[in-house]
């Protein structure tokens, strides 16, 4: 076998972007990762690092405990260096914890984000995508989607479970994309998080100070954890960035993709009126098929372990790449097309282990109501452009699109 010098690794992130919202990579960067699972490549930094590729090494990296989150170790793989005044406390985000430290927080949040307690909140789902049904009729057609729809509704969502105002929106919104933003100045980023952390600490701030009986999640986490002493005000202040974050931008990009993708068919885009009792299953496919987290999970490996037949040592960065995972032809049949019947529940779109997404009810709740009422109110949806001349997200944690022109 042909010796590969580190000079000629592949690059992750790929160099080129995909030519079509519905391609997780070029072909071209592509092919060098289709026949290993793990395979070693170069990052922007210069460093390198193992790319996890397929479904089983995936999910076994995910649940294994020596692979840290913690982006602050030697080793782990980043885009970029990281500033030398960052700590982990400002990073803001339990996620980045590991074992017990990370437990004992995510325990304080699983009950809230149990199905029965989602299933709870599902009329005031129902609610918000009534009202932002309305405005985008009212905009009129041609419309944005994304502006209009697709954004509004999971940051309503988000923001009435935490008691964060909504009339906030557009400042939490615009420094949460910068905070996604892979190529932004990292003094703009850091600028941002400061700000949204600031903005946080002093709405937790004011619900202290004014104790009420009100029924949002921050004002629960403050008389129930914080005043006995169980959870420090900059611990939910973490927690109140992450769910804030992630609580709209995920779905709200997984919303615009969506109608992107079935509108392309007519027959595709009737199953949201005409067969609401497989839309459940449509989301999962939905979510494996359009992988909007197309960068990975990023991982440094505290202990030698193997992986696919691959030693990663001790103090080396491991990405496991979920959107390859979830179009992996030893899991799913025909894996590069999209099949709204197909039976999708193993899809990793939350990821795996003890870090899967938290919030993953919650999210397949708004996408299932909100495609289905907006597949009911504008059967006949359509893209206003050809697909091709479409904005997307490439630079973005979260891959998504900028705009999406509809008419009706």
């Amino acid at each position: 076998m042909t010796q590969i010098t580190e000079t000629e690794l592949p690059h992750w992130p790929p160099v080129n972007p995909a030519r079509s919202p519905f391609a997780l990579i070029d072909d071209a960067e592509r092919q060098p990762l289709a026949d290993r699972a793990v395979t070693r490549v170069q990052l922007p930094t210069g460093a390198t690092a193992w790319l996890v590729t397929r479904h089983t090494e995936v999910r076994q990296l995910l649940r294994h405990q020596a692979f840290s989150s913690d982006l602050l170790r030697p080793g782990f793989p980043l885009l970029r260096p990281l500033p030398p005044e960052v700590t982990a406390d400002a990073q803001g985000a339990f996620i980045r914890l590991d074992g017990e430290a990370h437990l004992r927080l995510r325990r304080m949040l699983t009950a809230e984000f149990m199905i029965k307690n989602v299933r709870r909140i599902e009329p005031l789902i129902h609610q918000t995508v009534a009202e932002a049904l309305a405005d985008l009729a009212a905009a009129g057609s041609p419309a944005d989607l994304v502006s209009t729809f697709a954004l509004p509704l999971p940051s309503k969502v988000i923001c009435h479970l935490l008691g964060v105002p909504y009339a906030d929106h557009d400042f939490f919104q615009s420094r949460s994309r910068l905070l996604l933003d892979r190529q932004a100045p990292i003094e703009q980023i850091q600028h941002a998080a400061q700000e949204l952390r600031d903005y946080l600490r002093s709405l937790i701030d004011a619900k202290q100070a004014h104790p009420d009986e009100a029924d949002d999640l921050l004002s629960r986490l403050i008389r129930e954890r914080v005043e006995p002493g169980e959870l420090g005000v900059d611990e939910l202040g973490g927690m109140a960035l992450l769910l804030l974050i992630a609580g709209h931008e995920t779905t709200a990009n997984m919303l615009g993709l969506s109608v992107l993708l079935l509108t392309r068919h007519r027959e595709q885009w009737a199953i949201l009126r005409d067969r609401p009792d497989v839309v459940p299953g449509l989301v999962d496919e939905l979510l494996r098929y359009l992988s909007i987290v197309r960068t990975g999970l990023f991982r440094v490996a505290t202990e030698d372990v193997e992986i696919g037949g691959r030693l990663i040592r001790a103090g080396e960065g491991a990405i496991a790449l979920l959107s390859l995972a979830n179009r992996d032809p030893g899991v799913f049949d025909d894996p590069e097309g999209f099949d709204p019947y197909r039976e999708a529940h193993q899809h990793l779109a939350f990821g795996f282990g003890m870090h899967q997404c938290i919030g993953q009810p919650l999210a397949r709740a708004e996408l299932r109501i909100a495609l289905v009422e907006l597949g009911r109110r504008f059967p006949d949806l359509r893209v206003a452009v050809d697909p091709q001349e479409l904005s997307t997200r490439d630079n973005s944690v979260v891959f998504g699109l900028d705009a999406l022109p509809v008419t009706w």
